[in-house]
């Protein structure tokens, strides 16, 4: 305990020094030369694209109390996270209820995988490298990239920063730390250095440390789904110390530019367990990661019509999972060890035959395998090969995107049964037309089918795994419309609306379903699941005298039913965890150098089990209001930022994931020093 409070004791002293320097540097605030502007934005439009991205750039990021990836993409509207609480507990993300495996995640434009479980944790992935999330329902509607990115039913990209030098300046740097009430100790920077006018580099770390615990309040259901009296207790097991560095080689070439990438993840995080059986005390489980990869990638116009582009990456992952409490009446302890490797190499090339058409082909090359210190275990290898050609045509008012995608995969295991091989070809179509003569109003629609493997675990898991697994597929049908537009008036600016109204269908869902032997389960295609969904995104900008005022709603109505089993007494009821509505509402509020940010966050009523909605399996709506404010300083040509957070304001007790209870009201600090 004593420790405990020498760290936190130290973290407020240092976050006071930083405070008071700020306090300096803002009487010098008139000797600035240069004040560089982030460009922000949360929708970019591009004259070929058909399906316009959600996005949120620049410093709408740093506002968004949000401390990961996964916090930052609940303001998008479609979109389901799974929180098992805590700054290092598991976050993963779902698109329009079609399942985490069914979303590629992809880092500077090249995907992140998993081929043991098809899950990226994108609680992982820190902000303060990111320049840019975009969110893509069924694929980037362009036709120059790799094939990999037409094999997703929705995707994410993160866009890490890239170095920008104002001036004759050659060296950028970033310094930052950020505190909280739940003992979070994270510093981090950021360096950027110019090499030459056409080659610059940056390396950037950041340090996380904390116990994880807070206070929550424990609810019990009665069977007939009331709730019996609260009890207040502390989460345990969620402490984390983990450390990232990243580091990066950027050029700029005739016509064309090059970029190499290097990422390390080191992590020793308890696994938060359900509160269960009044069960408030730690566990003993724990996971300890090793994430790394080196990227690269290489685009370049040929001739005035050609242009190539090729991707290349290595990654190790090594994951050790341990479980100290006793396993059923043994005492035996569990120490599971994982090791993944990847391999893979893209080639696209994209010839314009007329300024309105284009047309592709893109092929990539992927290896993965497994190792694992589990008995009997398959060690399976798999190859992957995808092919993918496409073509996007403009006439008048009317854009079309139409791609096939070709996915042939071999597997081999050393011992046991592999999996047949797959080929599979799937396409897609994507539409838009300009009804009026003025851009401001779209309409589009499109149409996509595509599959996700089985996973290693899904195929190969001992005791559980089925090697006769089908691929899963899925089914997308969109249509909706882009409203944008810009106003010359003293108070509304302009602008943007969003509408989508789709039906997803996934079929062959791969789910788990128990044999003879109650302790084994197995691993079938059983599922058929059909998705009736809206989403609703609409932004603006006013002006109010010297204040800017940004506001932005999304919604969100799902209906998705289980259609599996006729007869079964769940046959058309909502799967497990997807509201029926949810949506947030941020204002933000920009005055001189002081920053405001509200944010509004509602999930609506869900149920926890496959089996019945029923009033007991059923989880409470839960909503959070956050706020912060931020203050900029000017020092010479230095910036100092300071910012306070109040996250979950009104202190409401609640859980994303039944029995996974979420942070109460708690408090950050945020203060970075840009030299």
């Amino acid at each position: 305990m004593e420790s405990k409070y020498t760290n936190t004791t130290r973290n407020i002293i240092i976050t006071i020094l930083v405070l008071v320097t700020q306090l300096y540097f803002s009487q010098s605030k008139d000797s600035i030369k240069e004040k560089a502007i982030l460009p922000v934005h949360i929708y970019k439009k591009d004259f070929k694209e058909i399906l316009p991205a959600q996005t949120l750039s620049g410093e709408q990021l740093e506002r968004l109390n949000s401390q990961s990836v996964a916090d930052a993409l609940r303001y998008f509207s479609g979109v389901q996270i799974k929180d098992y609480g805590g700054i290092g507990g598991l976050k993963t993300v779902n698109i329009r209820s079609m399942g985490s495996q069914h979303v590629g995640v992809f880092y500077d434009g090249i995907q992140l995988g998993n081929a043991q479980n098809g899950v990226i944790d994108l609680g992982k992935f820190s902000l303060d490298d990111i320049e840019e999330i975009s969110l893509y329902n069924g694929q980037k509607s362009e036709i120059f990239q790799p094939a990999k990115d037409f094999g997703s039913s929705g995707s994410i990209y993160l866009q890490p920063k890239t170095p920008v030098f104002y001036g004759k300046k050659k060296t950028n740097l970033v310094l930052r730390i950020k505190n909280s009430s739940i003992d979070l100790f994270n510093p981090s920077f950021r360096l950027e250095q110019k090499i030459s006018n056409k080659v610059s580099a940056s390396f950037s770390s950041e340090f996380i440390q904390s116990d994880g615990r807070y206070k929550y309040t424990y609810q019990k259901k009665h069977p007939d789904g009331s709730i019996a009296n609260d009890t207040v207790a502390t989460r345990y097991d969620s402490y984390i110390t983990a450390k990232r560095f990243e580091t990066s080689l950027q050029g700029l070439l005739n016509n064309g530019s090059w970029n190499i990438r290097g990422y390390g993840y080191i992590s020793d995080r308890g696994i938060p367990s359900a509160i269960v059986n009044n069960g408030f005390g730690p566990k003993g489980q724990k996971l300890l990661d090793k994430n790394y990869f080196v990227q690269t990638s290489f685009r370049k116009r040929i001739f005035p019509k050609l242009e190539t582009q090729i991707k290349a990456k290595f990654a190790y992952d090594y994951t050790r999972y341990l479980d100290t409490v006793n396993v059923a009446e043994t005492a035996l302890k569990t120490d599971n060890k994982y090791i993944q490797r990847e391999v893979y190499l893209s080639s696209s090339n994209m010839y314009s035959i007329t300024s309105n058409w284009d047309v592709s082909a893109n092929v990539d090359f992927q290896y993965n395998n497994l190792d694992s210190n589990l008995k009997l275990f398959s060690f399976p290898t798999r190859y992957t090969s995808l092919v993918a050609f496409a073509t996007t045509y403009q006439w008048k008012r009317f854009k079309f995107l139409g791609s096939v995608l070709g996915t042939f995969i071999q597997e081999k295991v050393e011992r046991n049964s592999k999996s047949p091989d797959k080929r599979e070809w799937t396409p897609s179509a994507f539409l838009s037309y300009q009804p009026l003569a003025s851009k401001d109003f779209m309409i589009r629609a499109f149409y996509k089918r595509i599959f996700r493997m089985p996973t290693f675990n899904d195929l190969y898991y001992t005791m559980i795994g089925n090697v006769f697994l089908k691929p899963e597929f899925t089914n997308q049908y969109d249509l909706g419309f882009t409203y944008q537009k810009s106003f010359n008036q003293p108070v509304l600016k302009n602008i943007y609306v969003k509408v989508d109204g789709y039906y997803n269908k996934v079929e062959n869902k791969i789910i788990a379903v128990p044999t003879t032997n109650l302790f084994r389960w197995m691993m079938t295609n059983l599922g058929d699941v059909q998705i009736i969904g809206a989403d609703v995104n609409v932004q603006a900008q006013l002006q109010l005298g010297q204040v800017q005022l940004k506001p932005l709603v999304s919604y969100t109505y799902q209906s998705a039913r289980d259609f599996t089993e006729k007869g079964e007494s769940y046959y058309g009821d909502q799967i497990p965890y997807v509201p029926w509505h949810s949506g947030t509402f941020t204002m933000m509020a920009d005055y001189k150098d002081w920053s405001f940010n509200y944010s509004f966050m509602y999930t609506g009523k869900r149920y926890d089990a496959q089996q019945n909605n029923i009033e007991y399996n059923a989880v409470r709506p839960w909503y959070t209001h956050d706020l912060s404010v931020q203050r900029t300083f000017y020092w010479r040509s230095h910036q100092l930022k300071a910012s306070l957070e109040v996250n979950n304001t009104l202190n409401q007790h609640y859980d994303v994931v039944r029995n996974y209870p979420m942070p109460g009201r708690n408090f950050k600090l945020i203060v970075s020093y840009t030299l």
